[in-house]
Parts: structure tokens; sequence; C-alpha cells
């Protein structure tokens, strides 16, 4: 290939590796969709796919990768508009900056995509089109992708369509250096905001006043979206594993669990952390957060490549099995489910639950949440501890360790 050899240009040179010859592959970077009015959505968040292969975060382009007669070819469109659409929408991403960033040399106007796919498919050479059809759900709403093949089809119906996805997520799942940074980064500007967040917690505030310091903390560092919308639940609120409404009071002598992350080079971090409202913790709250740490220790421990995060699973409801039956909770492991009922770890990078599957052994430059719970409605108690760890060759690395998870540390911040 031509292109100069950036983190972004190995990764197509990888991707095109595992494609055909005579096949053409397009990603889609997307747009924002229709809110209301003439209102769209805000910020426009890139699909993942697209960025993980240009680092181009501007919406309404494409990248096309073509593999033909043992050459490769690499084709980023964007968007270009008149100096009267700038005056009303800004500046778009000028084509040396979108060689600079991607690290290809042809960069195209969006508005001769379609002639140059149908130049380059007139001879009757291109066998494949690869298409990122990602599709989580069967009723999710259709994506630019789904659409554009719908269209092909009519119009070259001798051109298998396949999908990539598959082949991208193996990628994906292990971080290079840069990527690791950029989770880093996000880790430590969430640790401001929960830190804001303890020093600021008092008793009958409402929930969202208290999410209001940590939006206030990633604003004020530059970060423009969450990684994902925070749970702020006071007392049995955090029994509900997704509680978004954020909205009721928070009482005194309630625990408030905080689950959020920012968002840092459209990496995300995810952490949770459970801290008393008034500052203290009662005894038997403090009995329960010190079972749901211990599990998080054991759990880290027994991280390394070639376990699976089920396994993980197995090591969490084991510890707090073992730990609720102690203090006379349950009688019986397989009871834990009562108070127990997610699984421990999931992926994490361009998106928070990040793509692979849970049956994929975990390799070194994997990066995973660990995060135990137990919820007691009874009493009122829903305690999660989250960190994001970085997996190596001999175990794993604790990219969170310094966010104040340890409960005499938590209590000596909240007291100022």
């Amino acid at each position: 290939m031509t292109e100069t050899m950036n983190p972004y240009a190995k990764r197509r040179e990888a991707l095109l590796r595992r494609i055909p010859d005579g096949a053409i592959a397009l990603f889609f970077a997307g747009q924002a969709p229709h809110m209301s009015g003439d209102h769209a959505y805000s910020p426009f968040h890139v699909n993942r796919n697209f960025f993980y292969l240009t680092g181009i975060t501007q919406e309404h382009s494409r990248l096309l990768l073509a593999k033909l007669g043992g050459s490769e070819q690499a084709i980023l469109f964007t968007e270009h508009v008149s100096e009267v659409e700038e005056k009303w929408t800004g500046k778009r991403l000028p084509d040396h900056l979108a060689r600079e960033i991607s690290g290809i040399a042809e960069v195209q106007d969006l508005a001769q995509f379609e002639t140059t796919l149908g130049r380059m498919l007139r001879t009757g050479e291109y066998e494949w089109l690869y298409l990122d059809l990602e599709q989580d759900r069967y009723h999710q709403t259709e994506t630019e992708a789904h659409r554009f093949a719908r269209a092909f089809r009519d119009k070259y119906p001798g051109i298998g369509i396949r999908n990539p996805y598959a082949e991208v997520c193996r990628m994906r799942t292990v971080k290079d250096e840069a990527e690791i940074e950029c989770i880093r980064r996000a880790i430590d500007i969430t640790r401001e905001g929960v830190i804001a967040m303890m020093q600021h917690a008092r008793p009958g505030m409402r929930e969202y006043e208290l999410e209001a310091h940590f939006d206030f903390a990633l604003r004020s560092r530059g970060v423009r979206e969450h990684a994902f919308p925070p749970i702020v639940a006071g007392g049995e609120r955090a029994c509900v594993l997704h509680y978004v409404d954020n909205d009721q009071v928070i009482e005194d002598g309630q625990l408030v669990l905080c689950d959020l992350g920012a968002q840092y080079g459209c990496y995300s971090a995810d952490i949770t952390r459970t801290f008393p409202i008034s500052g203290r913790f009662t005894a038997r709250q403090r009995e329960i957060y010190n079972i749901v740490l211990a599990a998080m220790e054991a759990t880290i421990e027994a991280i390394r490549p070639g376990v699976t995060t089920g396994e993980l699973n197995d090591v969490t409801r084991s510890v707090l099995a073992q730990e609720l039956k102690r203090i006379g909770l349950i009688q019986d492991d397989s009871e834990v489910a009562r108070y127990y009922y997610h699984g421990v770890s999931h992926r994490l990078g361009l998106d928070t639950h990040d793509v692979g599957s849970p049956k994929w052994p975990l390799e070194a430059g994997d990066v995973i949440t660990v995060e135990p719970g137990l919820y007691i409605a009874e009493e009122g108690i829903g305690i999660r501890i989250e960190d994001d760890v970085l997996v190596t060759e001999d175990g794993a690395v604790n990219l969170s360790l310094s966010i104040p998870k340890d409960p005499d540390e938590i209590e000596r911040i909240m007291r100022g």
C-alpha cells in the first residue's frame, strides 16, 4: 500500500489480509439521527468500526478498501460543502488533515462516491462487496450500510455481499498502546469526576444534583460525551442495574451507587463506586461492601490469557456465596442469584460494552471490566464496585487503581 503506515493504516492492512482478492469493503461513518424539527441528535457518534480504521470522526464520511490482482487501494470520502453552507454549519475536515489523520493518500469528495464505485465495478472483476452490517438485535434500526446493501443488490445482483463485522471485532478486542493510552486518559478524567461527587455528597440532595458534579468535572476537562448515560442510584434504587432516572432524593444513611465513565478519543472508561451519602458507612453497609471488594480482588487475581469472562464470573460467585453463607444471608450457593444477578465482566474499548464474544478466551491486550455487586433490596442496600483492567501476558494491570474504593479512604475524602 502507498499509505503512510500509521496505526489506522496498519489496521486496514490487517483487515485486507482477511478478505479475498476481488473484493471491495465499505465502511460508513454514519450520520446523526433526526431528533425533531430541524434538529439532529448531538454530538454525533461516529460508527466505531469506521473510526477504528480511519481515525476520522466527521459524519457523512466513507472508507473504501479494494483488493484486486494483488494490488490494494484505500479511498476516503468526506463531505465537501459550499462556503454558504459553512457559514451556517461550520467548516468540514480539510483533505490535507484527513490524509494526515487517516494515513490515506486518496481523499475524495463524497459527491464523487457513486461515480468512483461505478467506475471500479464496470470491468466485472470484483466478485464481493464487504459491508459492515453490524446488528445487535432483530428489530434494530437499520444503518446506512443496511440501506446501501439493499440498493446495491438491485444494481449489481452478480456481486455477492459479505459482512466483515466479525473480523473487525476480532481485531478490536486486542488493544494497541495508543488505544490503551486513550482508555487511561478516560479513566483519569473519570477519577476526577468521582472524587468531586464524593466531596460534594450531602444527605437530602437529588441524584441529578450529585451527577452534576461529575458532569462539570468532565466538561471542564474538554469531554463532550459520556461513555454511557450515568447511573446515580440512592438506596434501594441501586438494586436496579440500569437505573437512569437519577431524579430521587438520597436520604441520610443511604448508600449511593454511581456507575459512569468519561470518553476520551472515542474510547470509554466504565467505573462504579458506591459510597455513603452521609460520609460514613454503617457497620452493615461496610460488611456487605467488604464482601464485594473481596470478590473483586479475587477476580482480578484470576485474570490471565486463556481465561474467559464466564470463568471469572465463577470466581466472583464463589467468593460471594462463601461470604454470604458466612454472615447467614444465604444457606446454599445457589441462593447467591437472589443478590447477584449479572456477569462480572465485559470488554471495554470504543464501545463501553465492547465487541467480542464472552466465549472468546482473553488475550494479552484485552481490556475488561471487573464489577462484582450485591443487591439486598429488602435492606435498601445495592453495592457494586467496578474497575477497568488490562490483560497482560502474565496476569493483569488495574488501570483504575487510583480511583478510591477502600472504605476508609472514601470516608477520608468525604470528610474533606
